[in-house]
C-alpha cells in the first residue's frame, strides 16, 4: 500500500485511510480513536488529500487515482444530539462540481485547529446566525494554511518551508496567492483539452455551514464550489429549521435566515455571471471557474422546486452569454459623423469582425469548459444574433444619411450572413447554414426601409433642386447656346435626372425586391412636382429675356428634355404603372405647355402682320406678308431640333393658326374688290398660298388639309362671271364643311357681289350643298374644323331671305 504524509504530519494511504488516530473503513463510516470527540479537520484533510492525490504524477504513474462514487460518500447526521452515532448517507445522482478541482479541498477552510468547530451546532431556530466573533484575522490564517497546504501539494513535496505570515497580514493577500498559484496549475491542464463530463459526483456537504460572512469571501474570492457547498448546507439548515419547527413557527423566525440566503444565492449569482460575462473577453483566465460554474447551474436545477433556492439559472447563464457578448460589440471601436463620413461603414466592418473572432475563441476554448447539455456554441451564436439586432437598432438611431441607412440595410441582408461573417470558413461546422440568418424585428425592419425612403425623397429634392440651380447659372444667366447632338437640342438635365433615380433604384435591387419598389415609387412620386417647377422658373426668368431667338432655342430643349425623360420612365411602367402614367402625364403636359408657350410668342409676333391680310394694304404691298414669311422661316429652322415627334403636332399647330388668321380679315367685310381688283386679289392670295404651303410642308406639318382652302378662295373671288362662282362651292362645302353661308357671303362681298340674284342663288346652293354633306356623314370631315373657328361678320342684305319668285319680279329685265 502506497501512502503519503499531508501537510499536518498525518499519514495517508491510497485508501483514504488516515493513521493519526483516525481511520476511514470501506463503508465510509468514521471511527475515531482516543480523542473520543467528532474531528472537525476530517472534511478539510480527506478533501485535500483527494486533490493532492490528483495533482500528484505518483498518482498519474500507478493509475491508483479514481473517483468516489456517490454511495461512498459519508454524510454527518446534523442533530447535534446525536455526537456518537454515525451513519451513511447516499445522495441521489447528480451532475456536479468536477473532484478535480484544487479547491475543492477547501471544505474545511474554516475549522479551529483544535478540532472543533468555527461555528455553533444548531439548537435553536436562531442558530442559523453564525458566530460573527470569528475575526478576520484568524480567517486570514485558516485561508493562509490552506493556500500553504495546496502550493505544497501543487508543487509535489518541496522541501521549502513556507514563510511565516505576521499576524496583522491581510488575510485577502494570502487567498490571493493561493488562488493564483491554483490558476497556474489550472492552466498546465487545460492543454490536455479534456472535454468536461455531463456527469459528475457532489462533494460531501459540509454538516455545518460557514458564516453569512465567510460565505459571501468565498463568493467575492471566486471559490465558487466550497461556497456552493457551504451554501448548500445552510439551505438544509433553514429546510431542517423549517421542518423542526412546523405550524408552531412563526414566519418572522425564519425570515432573517431566508434572507441570507436570498442574498447570498443573489451574489453567487451576480458572480457567477460576471465570470461568464468576461469569459467572452478572457477566456483562458475563467476556464477553470467556468467548470464550476456550469456544475452549480446543474446542481441548483436538480434542486428546482425545493424552498430557500433561486430558479432559472440555465436562463441567467443564457443573459449572461448575451451580456458577454454585448460587452464584446460595445468594445468595437464607433466613430462620429464628424470625424469620418464614412462612421457606420467602417463599424460594421469591425463588428463583423469583433463577431467571427469572438466565436472562434467560443469555439476554441469555452467549448470545452461546459458539458455538452449546455450547447454553448450555439447559445453564443444565438446571442451574436440577439444581440447583434440590439445593437443595430441603437444604431438607428445616430443614422442621418442616405448611405448609412443603405449600409445598415446591405449588413443586415447580405454581410452578415455571408462568407465574412456568419458564413466564415472557421465557424464550420457548427454555424449551420440556416443558422446564419439575423433575426431582426420585422417592424425594425419596415421602419429601416421607410426611413431610407424618407430620407431618399429628401436627398432627391435636393438633387433636382441643384440641377435646377445648375441650369439657370450655367445657361441662363450666361445666356450660353444650347448644345446640340444628333440634330437636336439637347439638355443634361434630363440624364441627371435619370441618373438620380436610376442609382437608388439599381441599389435597392441590391438589398430587395421590395426595397427597389418602394424607391421606385418614392423618386417617381417626387419626380412628378420637377416638370412645373422648372416651367415656372423658366418662364419667370425669360421675362427679363431680350433674344426672343434664344428663348425659342431653350424652350425647344426643355421640350426635348422632358420627352427623353418621358421614354427613360416608361421603361418602369411594368414595375410601378400607376405612378408611371402619372410622372408621364405631368410630363406630357409640361411638353404641351412649352409647345403652347413657343407657339404663342410665334402668334404675338405674326398676329400684326396676319391681320392686315386681305386688305387694302394688303392688295397695295407685300411687306406684311414677307415679313409673316421670315418669321415662319425662322420657326421651321428652329423646328429642326425639335424631337421629331413633337415637331409634326406643333407644324400643324402653327400651320391652323396661320391659316385661320390669314383669312380672317376676309371674314370681317371690311374690304370689298371693285373695278376689277378681284382678279389681282386671287392671284396674289394663289401665289402666297403656294409659299405657305410649300414652308409648312418642309415643316412636316400634318394639317395638309388646309391645303385647298386657298385655292378654293382664289377661284371663287377671281371669277369673271358670277354664276360660275357656283361651280367651285361643292368642292369648297366638301372640303370645309363646317363653312357657312355667312363667310360664304363674305366672300362673296370681297368678290363685289354684295346683293342680287346671283348672290341668293350662291347661298342657296351653299345651305344644299351643306345638308347633303350631313347626310352623308362623312365622319372624317368632322375632324377638319376651319371656319366654324372664324368669326364672319353678320351683314345681311334687307332682301336675303325673300323668296327668289318676288326677287325675280322686283328685278329690273336687265
Amino acid at each position: 500500500m502506497i501512502k503519503e504524509w499531508d501537510s499536518e504530519g498525518n499519514v495517508a494511504d491510497w485508501d483514504g485511510s488516515v493513521t493519526n488516530g483516525v481511520t476511514h473503513g470501506n463503508s465510509g463510516g468514521v471511527t475515531h480513536g482516543n480523542s473520543g470527540g467528532v474531528d472537525r479537520k476530517l472534511g478539510m484533510l480527506g478533501s485535500l488529500r483527494a486533490s493532492m492525490r490528483r495533482k500528484s504524477p505518483l498518482t498519474k504513474l500507478t493509475q491508483r487515482s479514481k473517483v468516489k462514487s456517490a454511495s461512498d460518500l459519508p454524510s454527518v447526521d446534523n442533530n447535534p444530539n446525536n455526537s456518537t452515532n454515525t451513519h451513511t448517507h447516499t445522495p441521489p445522482p447528480s451532475p456536479s462540481l468536477s473532484l478535480g478541482s484544487p479547491l475543492s479541498g477547501l471544505s474545511g477552510f474554516f475549522q479551529k485547529k483544535d478540532g472543533t468547530s468555527g461555528g455553533s451546532p444548531l439548537k435553536t431556530p436562531q442558530s442559523h446566525a453564525r458566530a460573527q466573533s470569528e475575526s478576520s484575522v484568524a480567517l486570514g490564517d485558516l485561508l493562509l494554511k490552506k493556500g500553504a497546504s495546496l502550493r505544497r501539494s501543487l508543487r509535489l513535496g518541496s522541501k521549502r518551508p513556507a514563510p511565516e505570515r505576521p499576524a496583522n497580514q491581510e488575510p485577502l493577500h494570502c487567498v490571493v496567492e493561493a488562488s493564483q498559484s491554483e490558476q497556474s496549475a489550472g492552466r498546465s491542464e487545460v492543454a490536455e483539452k479534456e472535454e468536461v463530463r455531463e456527469s459528475y459526483v457532489l462533494p460531501e456537504i459540509p454538516p455545518l455551514p460557514l458564516s453569512v460572512m465567510q460565505i459571501n469571501k468565498l463568493i467575492e474570492l471566486e471559490v465558487l464550489e466550497e461556497a456552493h457547498l457551504n451554501l448548500l448546507s445552510l439551505r438544509r439548515e433553514f429546510l431542517h429549521q423549517q421542518e423542526a419547527l412546523g405550524a408552531e413557527a412563526s414566519p418572522v423566525e425564519l425570515a432573517h435566515l431566508e434572507k441570507d440566503l436570498s442574498l447570498l444565492y443573489g451574489a453567487l449569482r451576480a458572480k457567477m455571471a460576471d465570470i461568464v460575462r468576461q469569459s467572452s473577453v478572457m477566456p483562458a483566465r475563467n476556464k477553470e471557474l467556468l467548470v464550476q460554474v456550469a456544475r452549480v447551474v446543474q446542481e441548483e436545477e436538480r434542486r428546482a422546486g425545493e424552498a430557500g433556492g433561486l430558479g432559472g439559472w440555465r436562463e441567467a447563464w443564457r443573459e449572461a452569454v448575451r451580456d458577454g457578448v454585448r460587452d464584446v460589440l460595445r468594445a468595437v471601436h464607433l466613430d462620429t459623423p464628424d470625424h469620418n463620413t464614412s462612421w457606420l461603414a467602417v463599424h460594421l466592418g469591425l463588428l463583423g469582425k469583433a463577431l467571427v473572432e469572438n466565436l472562434e475563441r467560443v469555439k476554441a476554448e469555452l467549448q470545452g469548459s461546459y458539458p455538452p447539455s449546455f450547447r454553448v456554441f450555439h447559445h453564443y451564436v444565438d446571442a451574436c444574433h440577439d444581440v447583434t439586432a440590439e445593437h443595430l437598432q441603437r444604431l438607428m438611431g445616430k443614422v442621418t444619411e442616405l448611405k448609412d441607412y443603405f449600409a445598415l440595410l446591405d449588413f443586415m441582408t447580405h454581410r452578415y450572413h455571408s462568407e465574412r461573417i456568419m458564413g466564415s470558413f472557421s465557424l464550420r461546422p457548427e454555424v449551420k447554414e440556416e443558422q446564419r440568418e439575423l433575426r431582426i424585428p420585422e417592424e425594425f425592419h419596415q421602419d429601416i426601409k421607410k426611413q431610407y425612403c424618407r430620407q431618399l425623397q429628401v436627398e432627391l429634392r435636393g438633387s433636382l433642386e441643384k440641377i435646377l440651380q445648375l441650369e439657370r447659372e450655367e445657361m441662363w444667366e450666361e445666356q450660353l447656346q444650347p448644345r446640340i447632338e444628333e440634330e437636336l437640342f439637347e439638355s443634361h438635365i434630363h440624364m441627371d435626372i435619370w441618373m438620380s433615380v436610376q442609382s437608388p433604384v439599381v441599389n435597392a435591387r441590391r438589398i430587395d425586391a421590395d426595397l427597389e419598389q418602394r424607391v421606385l415609387n418614392t423618386c417617381l412620386s417626387e419626380l412628378q412636382l420637377f416638370p412645373r417647377r422648372l416651367e415656372e422658373e423658366f418662364m419667370r426668368w425669360s421675362g427679363a429675356l431680350l433674344d426672343e431667338r434664344l428663348w425659342g432655342d431653350y424652350t425647344i430643349t426643355y421640350i426635348n428634355s422632358f420627352s427623353s425623360l418621358r421614354e427613360h420612365m416608361e421603361s418602369y411602367k411594368d414595375s410601378s404603372p400607376d405612378h408611371v402614367t402619372r410622372l408621364s402625364v405631368e410630363l406630357e403636359g409640361a411638353e404641351l405647355r412649352l409647345r403652347h408657350a413657343l407657339l404663342q410668342h410665334y402668334m404675338n409676333q405674326t398676329k400684326p402682320l396676319l391681320r392686315r391680310m386681305m386688305t387694302r394694304k394688303w392688295l397695295s404691298t407685300d411687306e406684311d406678308f414677307n415679313q409673316l414669311l421670315k418669321r415662319t422661316q425662322d420657326l421651321r429652322e428652329q423646328c429642326t431640333h425639335m424631337d421629331p415627334k413633337h415637331t409634326q403636332a406643333f407644324a400643324s399647330e402653327v400651320h391652323l393658326y396661320v391659316v385661320k388668321e390669314y383669312i380672317s380679315p376676309l371674314m370681317k367685310n371690311s374690304y370689298s374688290c371693285k373695278n376689277r381688283k378681284h382678279q389681282r386679289a386671287a392671284t396674289k392670295l394663289s401665289s402666297q398660298w403656294g409659299q405657305l404651303r410649300d414652308l409648312f410642308q418642309e415643316m412636316r406639318s400634318t394639317a395638309d388639309w388646309l391645303h385647298p382652302v386657298g385655292d378654293h378662295l382664289s377661284n371663287i373671288i377671281g371669277q369673271k362671271n358670277k354664276s360660275d362662282i357656283k361651280t367651285h362651292l361643292p368642292a369648297l362645302v366638301e372640303d370645309y364643311p363646317d363653312i357657312s353661308k355667312r363667310h360664304v357671303a363674305a366672300v362673296l362681298l370681297f368678290r363685289g357681289v354684295s346683293r342680287g340674284r346671283e348672290r341668293q342663288l350662291i347661298l342657296q346652293r351653299v345651305a344644299e350643298l351643306k345638308q347633303d354633306v350631313r347626310s352623308a356623314g362623312n365622319a372624317e370631315t368632322h375632324e377638319r374644323v376651319l371656319f366654324s373657328g372664324i368669326p364672319a361678320a353678320a351683314h345681311t342684305h334687307c332682301l336675303t331671305h325673300t323668296p327668289l319668285s318676288c326677287i325675280t319680279r322686283l328685278l329690273p329685265d336687265t
